[in-house]
């Protein structure tokens, strides 16, 4: 094996490591530091792996892999520790527990259940949730150098076009909200992804429910991409 696929084996085992001991029900309560860690390895592997792609021979790849990884775990902590802020901050400002905050390490995933944001067949938010956008909002303000993924799902209960069409709709209502409370725009991509990305199945009511959701992707523009 040479000296850069060690160094790449490195950091997806230590990657694959962390990975096991931050899925969903760590979230309350975690280690602080987890999701720094975490970018720091993301970023280290992609420095890594950056180096080693643009070097021109196995001496110049081997130094630009250890160079990028450096560089790359650097950059990766900071936005892992900028994430753990905005983690913190975004939860203690949510009243609603229905809200999902996910932490990946290099992005936050806020999923919203449809059920509770929109009536049957309506892409028209439900005024009493409106305190909930005014709050993610305020947060995503007080973290501007970020891009903003709005994306509308669906079950599969209908017409396929009819669910990508209400997807979108939603999408789309949950983006007009955040700007009507001061997200600027050119921040917000709004995109709807219909029945194609279940979570759940459809086979049951549960199932069901949870495929409906709009989800806000939250991306450090240094990770963009």
């Amino acid at each position: 094996m040479t000296n850069v696929a060690k160094i790449v084996g490195i950091f997806v085992a230590a990657g694959l490591g962390l990975s096991a001991c931050t899925g969903p029900e760590r979230f309350e309560g975690q280690n602080s530091y987890e999701k720094t860690q975490k970018g720091a390895l993301i970023g280290g592997l992609i420095g890594a792996v950056g180096g080693m792609i643009t070097g021109t021979d196995a001496e110049d790849k081997r130094n630009r892999a250890l160079k990028g990884a450096i560089i790359g775990g650097g950059a990766g902590a900071i936005i892992g520790n900028q994430l753990d802020k905005q983690e913190a901050e975004l939860r203690n400002a949510m009243g609603n527990n229905n809200v999902l905050i996910q932490n990946t390490g290099d992005r936050l995933i806020v999923t919203l259940p449809q059920d509770i944001l929109f009536a049957v067949d309506s892409t028209a938010l439900r005024p009493d949730l409106m305190s909930d956008i005014g709050a993610l909002a305020a947060n995503l303000r007080s973290y501007p150098n970020t891009t903003v993924q709005v994306i509308g799902h669906t079950d599969n209960t209908g017409a396929a076009n009819y669910n990508q069409s209400l997807s979108v709709g939603r999408a789309t209502s949950v983006a007009n909200a955040l700007v009507g409370n001061g997200v600027s725009r050119s921040r917000i991509i709004a995109t709807g992804r219909g029945e194609d990305q279940p979570v759940a199945s459809n086979l049951t009511a549960e199932g069901r429910a949870q495929n409906r959701r709009v989800e806000i992707v939250i991306l450090p523009n240094a990770v963009n991409g």
